[in-house]
């Protein structure tokens, strides 16, 4: 009998996901729990499991579409088991003694073993373990630009938005990957390859194209030699764009600078690494500044605070739930390490390494990414000394950390070549004074000019 999968709520109440990738098509034969797609939400890619096993006879939205929570998504093909509608629930149980075992939204049991085998993704991981590795001349952990997405089988390797943009240029993407062979293919690689086979012409400018694209794919109109590019505001840049929005016009920002002289940080960090086992994760900068951080937040509370409006309340919390921001290809997201408070540091430091290899997967938990109390963000991997960050709603606190750079600084009455960093904290006005702002800020920089300070803090 037939059955629809509909798109059940992936977590935070959520209301639509755009598809990113089908992994099967229509007539395959699937498992229980055999990954059906994967789709990105407002704060995350997801992988979607198959509730039923079965043989699928429709996918009911393209890659790049936009699909609304209880939207039809799948259709099955499922022996013994009755229709339901696109009006019934996503899991709802169809026979007796057949009740859900799927986390989430039920499953049917399995019937057999699939007969098309699902495009994979290869992992990225080892192309950018390099990347992981610590700037040495600015120890900051690298958190920043994310890898591209990963490879798949079955077809030319490129994103959705580069397959609508050939389609409507009548690109062949085959033939373009036979020239430039296993690696992904760019726009700029479609028009190079539209410029050789001589579809452009020579000589003179180009015509008006209109490029017609799925609603998921940026839209370009080229005229002359100027063009542009119309990208859907969609996923995690629409939310990370509400967000900010609504921070921005809600509470009142503050941001207070301090240069700092981190050398004695920088020298106990080469210490660390030199004397670590192999296996033992890096600490970097970062790391100790978040541990910094977690203990001047227990010297000043207002920092680690939330303004709750109905109740007309401050509520301090006693935990620190740290957020880290990471600028992925996706979009800005703000990973959340839990209790930070309580790592010491070569466990912070692992957390930190973790976060940092699930943002470049694209595989960050929804759940992962709500409920911070304080956030870092890492703009020195840009090579950037100083901004004005802006807080993460709920936040009253973030503090970006500038690049470390090797300056003449005033050192024991002399002036001596010294490692030096600017920390930029922006704060929530209405529950935190400038005062106590400026005192938090010392607090962390005395740490890092002097680490043997956190034990006036712990």
């Amino acid at each position: 009998m037939k059955q629809e999968f509909l798109l059940p709520d992936l977590g935070e109440g959520l209301t639509e996901a755009e598809i990113v990738q089908w992994l099967v098509a229509e007539g395959d034969t699937v498992t229980l729990n055999q990954t059906l797609a994967e789709v990105e939400t407002a704060k995350a890619i997801v992988e979607l499991p198959s509730p039923h096993a079965g043989v699928i006879t429709s996918l009911h939205a393209a890659a790049g579409d936009v699909v609304l929570v209880g939207a039809p998504l799948v259709g099955f093909e499922i022996e013994g088991q009755a229709v339901t509608t696109p009006g019934t629930p996503a899991t709802a149980e169809v026979e007796e003694g057949s009740g859900p075992n799927l986390v989430g939204y039920g499953a049917a049991p399995s019937t057999g073993r699939p007969q098309r085998r699902a495009r994979r993704a290869v992992s990225a991981a080892t192309a950018v373990a390099s990347d992981v590795d610590v700037r040495v001349a600015a120890p900051h952990d690298d958190i920043a630009v994310m890898p591209a997405p990963p490879v798949r089988g079955e077809r030319p390797r490129s994103t959705p938005p580069v397959r609508a943009y050939a389609k409507g240029l009548g690109v062949d993407l085959v033939l373009v990957s036979a020239e430039l062979g296993d690696r992904v293919i760019t726009r700029a690689d479609v028009d190079a390859y539209r410029e050789r086979i001589g579809q452009r012409g020579a000589g003179g400018p180009l015509e008006t194209v209109e490029v017609s694209t799925p609603s998921a794919a940026p839209a370009q109109a080229v005229r002359g030699e100027r063009a542009t590019t119309r990208i859907p505001i969609r996923g995690v840049r629409k939310h990370t764009a509400e967000a900010m929005v609504q921070s921005a016009f809600t509470a009142p920002h503050v941001t207070t600078f301090h240069t700092v002289d981190v050398t004695a940080t920088t020298d106990l960090i080469a210490s660390l690494r030199a004397s670590a086992k192999p296996d033992a994760p890096r600490i970097g900068v970062l790391t100790v500044v978040a541990k910094a951080v977690c203990l001047a937040l227990s010297a000043f509370p207002g920092l680690n605070s939330r303004w709750d409006g109905e109740a007309g309340e401050i509520v301090q919390q006693h935990f620190v739930d740290l957020g880290i921001a990471a600028a992925t290809e996706r979009g800005l997201i703000v990973p959340i390490i839990r209790d930070a408070e309580r790592m010491p540091l070569g466990e912070l430091a692992a957390a930190v390494a973790e976060l940092t290899r699930t943002a470049r997967s694209g595989k960050t938990p929804p759940a992962d990414l709500v409920g911070g109390t304080f956030s870092l963000t890492n703009i020195g991997v840009f090579g950037i000394d100083a901004g004005t960050p802006i807080l993460p709603p709920g936040q009253t606190g973030i503090l970006a950390l500038g690049a470390v750079r090797r300056l003449p600084w005033e050192h024991k009455g002399e002036v001596a070549l010294r490692d030096v960093m600017t920390l930029s904290l922006s704060f929530d006005h209405r529950i935190v004074d400038g005062a106590e702002g400026a005192q938090f800020l010392k607090a962390v920089a005395d740490v890092l000019q002097e680490p043997g300070r956190a034990m006036l803090l712990g």
